[in-house]
Parts: structure tokens; sequence; C-alpha cells
């Protein structure tokens, strides 16, 4: 493990991304990538933007599979990159949580919460339209899925 810990955080990004690509798609199909969630979300906070923006979608992607709800333990960290001080990391936390909220509806609420109080007044005015319309995408991904609507019935 210390070795794909290695790769991800590799200084060559296009082979840490291509790594981290790979983990991604497999995890779209295996749970094979599941046992290493807590050392990837242990890269959440890295201080490279592009590692955090490569474990975002990896934690994500690996939600699916969490049954042993290990992203209780990391899902605050996880949206506090919907602000991140690189507004490339908030778009990819953003586009990343409509995967997490469909694998994990009982974070829906939680999400949507977050996402109304962000406050995206730090970032250029060239970069906030973006982050407001992936806000948008996720928001209109996770309010019409079958689960929070089921959730929201019952």
């Amino acid at each position: 493990m210390q070795d794909i810990m290695a790769k991800l955080t590799a200084k060559n990004d296009k082979y840490a991304c291509a790594i981290a690509d790979k983990i991604i798609s497999e995890s779209q199909d295996t749970d094979e990538w599941y046992e290493y969630f807590d050392e990837f979300a242990s890269l959440l906070n890295h201080p490279k933007s592009l590692v955090r923006n490569r474990v975002l979608y990896i934690l994500a992607a690996n939600a699916q599979w969490d049954d042993e709800n290990r992203f209780d333990s990391i899902i605050s960290d996880y949206l506090a990159h919907v602000t991140d001080e690189k507004p490339i990391t908030a778009r990819q936390c953003i586009k990343a949580l409509a995967q997490v909220g469909v694998a994990k509806p009982q974070y829906i609420p939680r999400i949507l919460l977050c996402l109304h109080e962000a406050d995206l007044s730090k970032y250029k005015d060239s970069m906030r339209p973006l982050i407001e319309k992936d806000m948008a995408e996720t928001e209109k991904i996770l309010t019409t899925s079958d689960t929070y609507l089921g959730q929201r019935l019952t």
C-alpha cells in the first residue's frame, strides 16, 4: 500500500493521475480498493491540491462499497473541500459528492445543506459561476435520485 500512496503523491502528476484513474475505474466494479479506504482518506488534507482532487474521486468511487460506514468518520473533512482554497479542488469535490450521495443516501441532506451554506465569496468572479453551476448539477442529481426520493417519501 505504501507503494500506491507514493504513486498517488508522486511528483509526476501525469503518472499519479493515471494511477488514480485506474483505481477509480476499478472501484466502479469491484471493492478491491476499499480495504485501503483509511489510507486514501489520510490524503484528504494533502498540501498538494492535485492529490486532494484524486483522493476525493477515489473515496467517492469507493463509497458504494462502504458497508462498514467508514465514510462517517471522514464526511466532515470531505465536505470541507466544497470550499477548498483551490477552486478547482472545490469543483472536483462538488462533482464527486453526487456519487457519494447516490451511494450513501443518508448523507444527501447533509451534502445539500453544505452546498446551500457554502460561502463562495473568496473565489474570483471568473470561478464563482462555475462552482455554482457544479453545485446546481450535483443538487439536481441528488434530489432526483430514487434513493433520496424514497427517503423523503417515508
